[in-house]
């Protein structure tokens, strides 16, 4: 399991591959996060049609806020076939202007009291277009870390760009924090929250600025000339699907936990602590602030550890501890001690951490290089339909229909089994060369078969 040596990018190089990585994923979060953190505090007043009571509206924004992760496999499908086929740069600097557009575009929509229906029908269509743009980040990113870092510390450097999820959403944050506390509650409604959408080309300019640094690792460009001497070549996702369809299971399932997890504690937790707890929306976003910040330093050394003693060992204990958050961190959010809130909020960053931190690098372990966008981009965009997408449409029903947190604490203990069994059904694969993921590949794909299991009981 040793590196392959043209697999290995200088120190110093890797550094600005890292950072051309994190700076889209960076700007893609930026973005993502203010739509989430919009649906909680803004649209469900601007966008719909006002009723009696307040949570229709929340409901109605994040069933809009779920419809973007729809348009995201199909985002993802087609940026990682071209991706595998032309390179991971060229898709991953396209994604990241339609986002950055259709973000810009969203701050300039006028409201259901100026054009009525026409309002959310128009935020619908930017959304589903984000989505499909944003669903061909994530694989391109980590896969432009994983093909030129070592292989001995692929989960730390391939952690670096799930970094940049909390790096983005502690921009987003500063950048409400500043509007919300500096205006009265019906500016930040009538034009402040939009400063902030705006303010996402700038973000957007300085990643793509960045992004033009580097270039595709020496491993995928020996992959893409041996694919161009194939007289017969199969559309990426269908080779996906027949060839190594067990490790698609794994990929889907693995991020029911995390997903779940993460949206309940990101974006319903804002709803929880403004209809439930009243705090006001300073207090929330500084709350967030100080989570973020941790959550950005807990990713990667996840994924450090992740390098010491395994994949599945990390990713397990978190999915565990994911079953235990909601019954310890609603009633902490319940006291409505600023400093117990920081801890729910904290310690369920920090659970979250110990599944998103290695799953990039179990990905890349699990795919050959020809299909690798589109296998990763096919995993980490299709579980969010079933998972986050949903989580906080069904948080904030469960409670509408409870008045109590416990159901959705439950709710967490079952997508933590589903990762559970996901991830415990895999093989280890800490250390493995990318070479090595390929030249297995190559006969069972010539002979038409799956990828293998261990013995049994594997699924990948």
């Amino acid at each position: 399991m040793s590196s392959h040596p043209s697999s290995a990018t200088s120190p110093s190089g890797l550094k600005r591959v890292v950072a051309a990585a994190m700076a889209g994923t960076v700007a893609e979060w930026y973005e993502f996060f203010l739509y989430g953190t919009a649906s909680a505090l803004v649209f469900g007043q601007l966008f719909f049609r006002q009723t009696d009571s307040p949570v229709d509206g929340i409901i109605a924004a994040f069933a809009l806020y779920a419809v973007g992760f729809l348009a995201r496999p199909l985002g993802g499908l087609v940026f990682g076939h071209y991706g595998d086929k032309f390179g991971r740069k060229r898709l991953l600097q396209l994604s990241l202007v339609v986002v950055g557009i259709t973000t810009f575009l969203m701050g300039c929509l006028p409201g259901f009291d100026s054009i009525g229906y026409a309002a959310p029908v128009l935020l619908v269509l930017l959304r589903l277009i984000q989505g499909f743009a944003f669903g061909g980040e994530w694989g391109g990113a980590i896969l432009l870390v994983s093909e030129h870092c070592p292989d001995n510390r692929r989960g730390f450097w391939a952690s670096w760009p799930q970094a940049g999820v909390p790096a983005g959403n502690l921009v987003a944050t500063v950048a409400l924090l500043l509007l919300s506390s500096n205006l009265s509650e019906e500016q930040f409604l009538a034009w402040g929250w939009r400063v902030a959408f705006w303010f996402s080309a700038v973000v957007v300019l300085i990643g793509y600025w960045i992004r033009t640094s580097v270039d595709d690792a020496p491993i995928f460009k020996e992959a893409q000339a041996r694919q161009a001497q194939k007289a017969e070549q199969q559309l990426g996702v269908v080779e996906v699907l027949r060839h190594h369809w067990r490790a698609v299971l794994v990929g889907i399932g693995a991020r029911f936990a995390e997903n779940i997890l993460y949206y309940t504690v990101v974006t319903f937790s804002i709803t929880y602590l403004k209809l439930v707890v009243h705090k006001d929306t300073s207090q929330i976003l500084l709350l967030m602030f100080g989570a973020h910040l941790l959550h950005f330093f807990m990713i990667p050394l996840m994924g450090y550890l992740s390098d010491l003693v395994g994949r599945k060992p990390v990713y397990l204990t978190g999915a565990v501890l994911t079953a235990f958050w909601g019954f310890v961190g609603f009633p902490l959010m319940d006291t409505g001690n600023n400093w117990l809130i920081m801890a729910a909020i904290t310690l369920g960053l920090a659970i979250e951490s110990m599944t998103y931190a290695p799953y990039s690098a179990l990905m890349a372990e699990l795919f050959p290089t020809h299909v690798r966008y589109t296998a990763l981009s096919l995993c980490y965009q299709v579980a969010p339909i079933f998972a986050g997408s949903l989580a906080p449409l069904i948080a904030i029903s469960l409670l509408n229909e409870f008045h109590s947190s416990t159901p959705i604490a439950w709710y967490l203990v079952g997508a933590a089994l589903i990762s559970i069994v996901a991830v415990g059904l895999t093989r280890e694969t800490r250390g493995k060369s990318l070479h090595q993921v390929d030249a297995e590949a190559a006969p069972r794909i010539a002979a038409g078969q799956a990828a293998p299991v261990r013995q049994g009981r594997s699924l990948a």
